[in-house]
């Protein structure tokens, strides 16, 4: 089965966010927040876990791998992620800028050579299409016709993903240039960017780039498979084995799924707990907002500011949510004072529910820095 395109691809919202930054919840106050949002949302399963710059500090875990099954779901459990697959794949573009293999400023028509490019696109580069400000619209492009052919395209991913890209970028922009626009399209043409500068599958590079240097060991893509939970549309397990998430063609924008701990792991990098995997600099530019555009979203992620997240008064935060329908991830965390949360479930609409509900109550655990 296959949904309709909104409700497939998913996308980002801003989270309602809190009076104070869960900083050092108590295991004791977190377990009862999670035990008591589990039993007011009911999805088959939902898992927490409260984030420093060091990885994952506090964590817990309710409810089934698979509804109707006594099978329990485990802290070592792999979660799907959705679009918070997106801040990845920008991540990495970022490694390779700071490898002289790419540049923030890198026009379409450079970074995508030969490629028949609309002269729309001339100035046009990765960068605005992470940050979601390029004009690209998803509508007349992942359509649900084109959603039902990538499930059976057998081509080599890049060779799709080029495709694609070659159909995006062979007319002008649907949209005005400047103007935040989400949109899963954007990502693909920076999947099939990483790919043309690499001559590696983005599947290959995050391998390479993100999943091993920061030992990401239970990372992959789509649905997880073997003892996993599974992912629910109403209520309803999906075996991973048929149509359980997005065409693989849409990984950058959305397809990788990991445990807990390693998810953690990458939040706590971007809040600066690896610098020897990514830079300052490159980080910094990963989370901030264009010049002069309104402060909505940086690459892969969504920013604000907020009283709790600075080291003594306000600072920024950044967010996502994901979902291919089926599962449900959600992400807050304030940077500067290296502190964040994350909840995942095995479902689309009691997880979205659960997942925000309990980040709010996490949150609320805690007073400002």
């Amino acid at each position: 089965m296959i949904a309709t395109r909104r409700a497939l691809l998913g996308g980002f919202a801003a989270l309602p966010l809190a009076a104070a930054l869960p900083a050092r919840a108590g295991s004791r106050e977190a377990e009862a927040a999670l035990e008591a949002v589990f039993a007011e949302a009911g999805p088959p399963a939902l898992a927490a876990g409260i984030v420093t710059r060091d990885g994952l500090g506090w964590a817990g875990v309710r409810g089934v791998r698979r509804g109707g099954h006594e099978a329990m779901a485990t802290l070592e459990d792999r979660w799907h992620l959705g679009s918070n697959t997106k801040a990845m794949t920008a991540a990495v573009f970022g490694r390779l800028v700071q490898q002289g293999r790419a540049r923030w400023d890198m026009p379409l028509v450079e970074a995508l050579p030969g490629l028949t490019i609309d002269p729309a696109w001339a100035a046009t580069t990765p960068d605005q299409l992470m940050r979601h400000r390029a004009g690209l619209l998803d509508a007349g492009l992942l359509d649900q016709a084109w959603l039902i052919a990538a499930h059976g395209d057998q081509r080599p991913l890049p060779e799709q993903r080029v495709a694609f890209a070659a159909r995006a970028l062979g007319a002008p922009p649907a949209g005005p240039v400047g103007p935040f626009a989400y949109g899963n399209g954007n990502y693909i043409i920076v999947g099939a960017v990483i790919e043309a500068l690499t001559g590696r599958s983005w599947e290959q590079v995050m391998a390479d780039e993100l999943y091993a240097p920061l030992g990401l060991a239970t990372a992959g893509f789509g649905a997880p498979k073997g003892a996993a939970p599974w992912g629910h549309r109403g209520g309803v397990g999906v075996d991973p084995a048929g149509f359980a998430d997005n065409p693989p063609a849409l990984g950058p924008a959305g397809t990788a799924h990991m445990s807990l701990a390693d998810y953690a792991t990458f939040v706590a990098a971007m809040m600066g707990g690896a610098p020897d995997w990514l830079a300052e600099a490159t980080r910094g530019h990963l989370l901030t907002p264009a010049v002069g555009a309104p402060p909505v979203y940086a690459a892969g992620w969504g920013v604000g500011r907020a009283p709790w997240a600075g080291v003594s008064g306000p600072g920024p935060t950044i967010t996502h949510n994901g979902s291919n329908t089926m599962w449900f991830a959600t992400v807050l965390a304030a940077p500067e004072r290296g502190v964040g949360l994350i909840t995942l479930s095995n479902s689309g609409t009691a997880g979205q529910q659960a997942c925000t509900a309990l980040i709010q109550r996490l949150a609320a655990l805690q007073t400002p820095a």
